[in-house]
């Protein structure tokens, strides 16, 4: 085991350089899931604004009834009918609306007759508007009473105006629950592990082939009594214990963080989606290993592959965040789909069906493209051995 030996010997001796994307990943991967907080959701309430009631109608049935109404949906503020105290409370918002019930009102609306009332609040206002909607409900609907109800009094008219607005709604919001807190933050956790996970790849693999592809060394290897195929096969070997340890180190971290989540359903659905990403993106390390010629290139390929396709397919930025055009470019890396899995799972209320299904397609076109590349390197490989010969 020779070969096998010496991969782990290069990798001790770049271990620096691996380490600090080992290390920035544990330490941001805490930080964002320690401090991660879902949405607040609160209780519906309806608010009440402040109004400025000046009547100026004589006392009937029907008026009695419409300030009561008013009652119920504003808060009525005591002013004086002075131009110069209304205008200082709408400035000062001790009110939000100003209604003044002109003369005459009631014995007009109940005969048919056009009226208006005038108001007064800030341009724009949206309480102005809420309560604009307010007045011409209650309005409406007694209009509609008079032409169509066949009420013989303004004291069945109120009454019928009070049993219809008395009717109300419940509503009912769904909270976030612990498990969906759970969920939402490993899935930080692991859409974030891809672009650690890929950088520390490319380099552990890129510095190891850096040095096996060297042309003298390369040429003492095939010198040696050790067989093409024991040679390859040890390399294989070494480049999986490598990516397998990384994997599992990382998956480690996750259990130590929420255990209890990681042993549902979901969180091993996520350890399966991670373990399959993992071989894809050593099958596109190995790729890329033989494609570069460098340490200084090493580096920069590690940066701008892991962290260019981690921007782009919602590692960073959420994927409902991002542009058509960025997803469809995102879409020929592995990486989006495994984020995709990875929000799929997390945010599915059960694991059944057509989600579970779509999930593991997910799962294998991350396979794919890890087989696709795999197929590609080594055309690449063969194409170099008739070359050389």
């Amino acid at each position: 085991m020779q070969v096998y030996k010496a991969f782990f010997k290069i990798i001790l001796k770049n271990r620096m350089q691996i380490s600090i994307y080992l290390i920035v990943f544990i330490v941001l991967a805490v930080a964002f899931t320690a401090s991660y907080t879902s949405p607040v959701s609160t209780d519906f309430t309806e608010s009440k604004i402040n109004i400025a009631l000046i009547n100026e109608d004589e006392d009937s049935v029907f008026l009695d009834g419409f300030i009561a109404y008013l009652t119920v949906n504003a808060n009525l503020v005591n002013l004086p009918d002075d131009p110069q105290s209304l205008q200082d409370a709408l400035f000062f918002q001790e009110v939000d609306y100003i209604l003044r019930i002109p003369d005459g009102f009631s014995q007009d609306f109940l005969a048919g007759q056009t009226v208006s009332l005038e108001k007064t609040a800030a341009p724009n206002s949206t309480s102005a508007t809420f309560m604009d909607l307010r007045i011409n409900q209650y309005l409406n609907t007694a209009q509609t009473y008079l032409n169509y109800g066949n009420v013989v009094s303004q004291y069945e008219l109120v009454s019928s105006l009070q049993n219809d607005f008395s009717n109300s709604s419940s509503v009912t919001l769904n909270s976030h629950t612990d498990e969906s807190d759970s969920a939402e933050k490993m899935a930080y956790y692991y859409n974030f592990m891809a672009y650690s996970l890929f950088a520390i790849l490319i380099l552990g693999v890129c510095a190891v082939m850096l040095v096996f592809n060297d042309s003298d060394i390369k040429k003492r290897n095939f010198a040696s009594p050790l067989k093409t195929l024991n040679y390859n096969s040890q390399l294989v070997l070494g480049s999986l214990s490598f990516a397998v340890l990384a994997w599992l180190l990382m998956v480690a971290l996750s259990f130590i963080i929420n255990s209890d989540f990681m042993f549902s359903e979901k969180g091993l659905l996520l350890i399966l989606n991670s373990f399959v990403f993992t071989m894809s993106a050593l099958s596109i390390s190995f790729f890329i290993s033989n494609l570069v010629k460098s340490r200084s290139a090493m580096s920069a390929v590690a940066n701008v592959f892991a962290l260019g396709t981690s921007f782009i397919s919602g590692v960073f930025v959420e994927q409902v965040y991002l542009g058509d055009t960025v997803l469809s470019i995102a879409s020929f890396t592995p990486t989006y789909w495994y984020v995709k899995a990875n929000n799929a799972i997390t945010s599915a209320s059960s694991l059944s069906g057509s989600t579970l299904t779509d999930i593991l397609t997910w799962i294998a076109l991350v396979l794919g493209f890890g087989i696709a590349i795999l197929g590609v390197t080594l055309v690449l490989l063969k194409n170099r051995k008739v070359e050389a010969r």
